[in-house]
């Protein structure tokens, strides 16, 4: 599970210098015996780990960016600490489609890429990682307080991805943060095993599976399952009873799929809302708490809640949140400022919130008001609605009126049958027109659905 590139590309660059020496801070907490990552081959300790660090430093080519493609979990830590400690900054685009690295390749031209998979089209200034080379010893890494560790870019669900630029110092306070939000469903005698369903390049999965075996007492599976059978063999890698690191696409899965999983410690879930009912059904199912976390790729986690038990959410230590008209503004310790989001929240005297949707989600046609969001959600209360989602089209009508569209993975059920279940609790202007029976809709890695891929599926359904 080491990595490698060829060594011909480049010596060594020196690292950035700050200041004060007091700014410089380890990669890596805890002992050099501490496990960081676990699978079929075995553990890895921190002293692999950061020799395997040092032997791709020392191979990277000069440059200042490097966009981390690793699909494996180990490698995509080795290859983003190796970027860190030559002093350069990891970008993380939010998929390895051609397009989405060709943009991201565009913006940061100073660049090349480092995966561990053959991709096809290979990508300009491509680095596989294929064979460990030997580990080289040496001191404790570090790295600059200040120093610009990563930009990790937004999804992309309501339009062009945006950059968002992290350091090692504010990703070290989230992930205290974070340690928090985890409270009860980590261990307080060892290292607990986790095994994540979500790519590394996404920020939850970043915050989940990355940082917190770098900084924390947690060990990550190498590897990422994604089918239910991959997610229980992973599952069984661990010695101790694992935490799943998922998001709700990925357990309905496993919930509907019936397979056994071994004893878990806890199951996490964010990338979009949890219903309540599957988050009831997976805690009878796997005798564990289910804990959703609230977050953004601009502001990482800063809220949490059972989701099974209550709807409102709880802020982390030093949150605050606070609406304003546009959105809702959130303060926090690792943000240099207060960052501004979409979501419309109500805040409780107590400073729990509840989210009311986003502003761009409320349509008011005819005088009457609703949410994209409420309608998917009674569009998948449909018995014999798989999947679906609703949605306003971007052009309007020759009334000036942009329509209400919807689709659905409904095997057993016809248009016509959907349109009239939705008759039944759904204001008639708000009913989509069209509506239409998909296969699968095109969810991304993170099960969330990019705005010109939902359009594109409803006009090739034409």
């Amino acid at each position: 599970m080491s990595a490698v590139i060829d060594p011909s590309h480049g010596a060594p660059a020196p690292q950035r210098h700050c200041e004060s020496e007091s700014a410089w801070q380890e990669l890596l907490s805890g002992a050099a015996t501490r496990a960081l990552a676990f699978g079929p081959g075995g553990r890895i300790d921190r002293a692999a780990f950061e020799g395997d660090v040092r032997a791709l430093a020392a191979r990277l080519p000069q440059a200042r960016h490097a966009v981390n493609l690793c699909e494996d979990r180990y490698r995509f830590l080795v290859a983003l600490c190796a970027v860190a400690v030559r002093g350069q900054i990891n970008l993380l685009p939010p998929s390895r489609a051609p397009a989405i690295v060709d943009d991201v390749l565009g913006r940061y031209p100073d660049s090349y890429c480092i995966g561990d998979l053959e991709l096809e089209p290979m990508p300009p200034r491509y680095l596989r990682l294929e064979q460990a080379p030997p580990p080289l010893a040496g001191e404790p890494l570090r790295v600059d307080d200040g120093a610009l560790l990563a930009i990790g870019f937004t999804s992309g669900s309501t339009g062009q991805p945006k950059p968002n630029l992290k350091t090692w110092g504010a990703f070290r306070t989230s992930t205290a943060q974070n340690l928090a939000a985890l409270a009860g469903l980590l261990r307080e005698d060892g290292v607990t095993e986790v095994v994540a369903t979500v790519p590394p390049q996404h920020m939850y999965g970043m915050e989940m599976s990355v940082l917190l075996p770098l900084l924390g007492p947690v060990a990550v599976h190498a590897q990422r399952p994604f089918f239910p059978g991959d997610v229980a063999r992973a599952l069984a890698d661990a010695a101790t009873p694992p935490l799943l690191v998922t998001t709700p696409v990925h357990l309905r899965a496993l919930v509907e799929s019936q397979i056994e999983l071994p004893r878990l410690a806890g199951i996490v879930s964010a990338t979009a809302p949890l219903s309540q009912e599957l988050a009831q059904t997976a805690e009878r199912r796997y005798g564990c708490e289910v804990r959703e976390v609230f977050g953004s790729t601009e502001t990482c986690v800063f809220a949490r809640r059972r989701t099974a038990q209550e709807l409102a959410w709880t802020p982390l230590p030093g949150v605050r949140v606070c609406p304003q008209p546009d959105g809702t503004a959130i303060h926090a310790a690792h943000l240099p400022e207060a960052v501004v989001l979409a979501d419309l929240m109500d805040v409780d005297a107590d400073g729990r919130f509840h989210v009311r949707g986003r502003a761009a989600d409320l349509l008011e046609i005819a005088g009457k008001r609703a949410s994209l969001g409420d309608l998917t959600r009674k569009l998948l209360a449909i018995d014999g609605v798989d999947d679906g989602a609703v949605f306003q089209l971007d052009e309007a009508d020759t009334f000036g009126v942009r329509r209400i569209a919807a689709l659905a993975v409904a095997p057993s059920l016809s248009e016509a049958q959907i349109l009239a279940a939705l008759r039944h609790s759904v204001d008639p202007v708000f009913l989509p027109r069209p509506l239409k029976r998909v296969a699968a809709l095109p969810r991304n890695e993170t099960g969330k659905l990019p705005r010109d891929a939902l359009e594109a599926l409803l006009r090739a359904q034409a």
